[in-house]
Formats: structure tokens, C-alpha cells, sequence
């Protein structure tokens, strides 16, 4: 008999035990988590990533450039990808919601962002506070391309690329500048005699191997991993455009010397055909933009960029090339509707097709 009341005592004792450590468990997570949130939150995202070395050096980034007014937007392939691939959970995300960092903590060893240098009003005051924050910087500059055609102000330089390092993550701030033709341009990235090689690992940088072309983007602001950042809006016209984002300068040297030895033709008939060319230009691009068509320029087109970096005035007409295999119905309406009608097809399309185009500014 007192062997089975040991027994009864020892499961009532047992069960008593699990119950008031239940108890414990529930107290601590609803109560106690809650009053003491702060300090329990700190520990919690030592857990879940927010004490990453990637994400503290963006978020003092971000703290930065915020303090600074200066409109920085990301950039950052990889993580760009994972946002729009989860873009309706981030969308919804408000302030101070986030719970596990998911993007800016994967491993990397940069993080880009871009930022248009015209809207920057205090670079070398910004400069001076990054390293004040702990940041080594590097500041890459080259020459103007706009100003290589302009004798009195060729050589002069201008930032390209800034690198600031913080503990092993670096942030690459890609300088865009703006282009006659309403798009944004970054220059190589071209590493001077004085720079330590060993500084970051500078071939893992996914901008600045060439220079880069990019649309204007239009940006909004999202909450990534509880930091509040600028990304491009279309996210996929972006992403798609890095691939293939490679400039390629005109030849101003070269066509000086042209000019040189041949006068250019700066008469109001020239002058004039050259401004509709060039927007005859725009409007075909756009227009083949929309239909997922790539082109180049072809034939007198292309010999006036390469030689004179300039529509060559007596040609009277505006070539463009595109591949047999991306030619499609659509193209006669869609330049049609931009105010192109066809004048002319010439060939087939299994051989080799010609499609010549009129407006009231230039043929095409």
C-alpha cells in the first residue's frame, strides 16, 4: 500500500511540475515579452539576423544618406530579385513590422545603391560624416565624356563610384549622371596607380566593369527588413536592363580630327534635319521597346556615330537593323499608331526583309 501511494505521489508530483512550467512558458511569452519588449527584442534578433554585418552596414547607410538628404536608391541585383519575387509580402509590410531580415542579410560581400548626382548637394560634407560614422571611403573619379568634345574643358573629372566600407560589408554608391536623351549613365570603374588593390574584392562588383546606360527610373519607397529604401518601380524593366546596360562612347577625338580636315555642316537645313533625326530616333526606340524588338543602328546612321559622333546631315534618312528572327506583323501597326505609316517593303520576310517608313520629321 505504501509502495503505490509513492507512486500516486510521484505522478501528482510530475504532473504538478509540467503544469506550473506551462504556466511559466505562457507567462514569459504573453506577459513579460511584452513589457520588457525592448530589451527581449534585441536578443530575439540576435536570432533571427538583424545583428548581421550586411544589415548594419546598410542600415548605418541608410542613416546616413537620410541625415544628409541625399535620395539614394538600390540597386542591388540580388537582392532586387528576391524583392520583386516577394513583393506582395513586402508591400504590406508596415514600419517596425519585420520580423527576421530576409533580404539585406544574405551573404554578400557588396551592396549597391545608385544615386543621381545632380540631386546631390553636399558631397564632400557627406564624405566627411561617413567616415566620422566609421566608414573607410573611396572615391572614384574619371573624366567627363560629355566634355570630350569640348577642347577648353576636356579633362575634367567627375565621381563616378563611391566605396564605403564598413567592418567586411561594403556598400558601392554608383554615380549616375545625366545624358543628352533623357537617360542616366555610370562610368567604368577605373582603379587609380594610389588605390589599395586589397581594399574590398573589387571584381565581385556588379557595376562598373563597363560603362552603364539605364532609363530614368521612377522609384518608390518600401520597408525591406524593417529599413525604409527607394527601389526602382518597375522592378523587372530594371533588372532586365543590367544585362544589357553596357555604353558605348562616341569617338570624340576621332571625330575632331574628322572636322578637322572635313567641315561639318552647320547650316539651319542641317541643323534642323539633325534635331528630327534624333527624335525620329527616340520615337522609333520607344516604339520597338514596346514590341520587345532589339535593334541597332544601321548603314549612314551608324557610319555618322562612329566617325563624327553626329547624324550626318546629307543623308536625309534614319536607319535602324533588327534581326530577322524578331520581325513581326505588329511592327507595321505599332509604327502606324506612333505616326510612321509605311511607305515601302521591299524583299521577304524569309530572306531578308527592308521596311521603309515616312513621317512629317524624317524617313526611317
Amino acid at each position: 500500500m505504501s509502495r503505490i501511494n509513492k507512486n500516486v505521489i510521484l505522478a501528482v508530483l510530475t504532473l504538478t511540475s509540467s503544469v506550473f512550467l506551462l504556466f511559466q512558458l505562457y507567462y514569459y511569452k504573453h506577459y513579460l515579452s511584452t513589457k520588457n519588449g525592448a530589451g527581449l527584442s534585441k536578443s530575439r534578433a540576435s536570432q533571427i539576423g538583424f545583428d548581421n554585418t550586411q544589415w548594419r552596414a546598410v542600415k548605418k547607410f541608410i542613416m546616413l544618406t537620410s541625415s544628409q538628404n541625399v535620395p539614394v536608391f538600390l540597386i542591388d541585383p540580388l537582392i532586387l530579385e528576391l524583392i520583386n519575387k516577394n513583393f506582395e509580402q513586402i508591400k504590406n509590410i508596415s514600419y517596425g513590422s519585420t520580423s527576421e531580415c530576409k533580404f539585406f542579410c544574405v551573404p554578400r560581400d557588396f551592396t549597391a545603391f545608385a544615386l543621381q548626382y545632380h540631386l546631390w548637394k553636399n558631397e564632400e560634407g557627406w564624405f566627411r560624416i561617413a567616415e566620422n560614422m566609421g566608414f573607410q571611403c573611396l572615391k572614384i573619379e574619371s573624366k567627363d565624356p560629355r566634355l570630350d568634345g569640348i577642347d577648353s574643358l576636356s579633362g575634367t573629372e567627375i565621381p563616378l563610384h563611391y566605396i564605403c566600407k564598413l567592418a567586411t560589408h561594403a556598400i558601392h554608391l554608383v554615380v549616375f549622371h545625366e545624358r543628352s536623351g533623357n537617360y542616366l549613365w555610370h562610368g567604368y570603374l577605373r582603379l587609380k596607380g594610389h588605390i589599395d588593390r586589397k581594399f574590398v574584392p573589387f571584381r565581385k562588383l556588379q557595376f562598373g566593369r563597363y560603362p552603364g546606360a539605364f532609363d530614368r527610373p521612377e522609384l518608390q519607397q518600401v520597408i525591406v527588413d524593417g529599413l525604409e529604401v527607394l527601389i526602382p518601380k518597375d522592378l523587372m524593366h530594371f533588372l532586365e536592363e543590367i544585362p544589357h546596360s553596357r555604353f558605348i562612347e562616341c569617338r570624340y577625338k576621332e571625330a575632331r580630327a574628322f572636322f578637322q580636315q572635313y567641315l561639318d555642316d552647320n547650316t539651319v537645313e542641317a541643323m534642323a534635319f539633325r534635331k528630327s533625326a534624333r527624335e525620329l530616333l527616340q520615337l522609333a526606340a520607344k516604339t520597338l521597346k514596346k514590341l520587345g524588338v532589339r535593334f541597332w543602328l544601321s548603314s549612314g546612321t551608324c557610319l555618322g556615330w562612329y566617325r563624327q559622333c553626329n547624324i550626318i546631315p546629307y543623308s536625309r534618312d534614319v536607319d535602324l537593323g533588327i534581326f530577322i528572327q524578331d520581325y513581326k506583323s505588329d511592327i507595321i501597326l505599332a509604327f502606324q499608331d506612333a505616326g510612321l505609316p509605311l511607305k515601302h517593303k521591299f524583299g521577304k520576310v524569309s530572306n531578308k526583309n527592308w521596311l521603309y517608313f515616312i513621317s512629317n520629321m524624317s524617313q526611317l
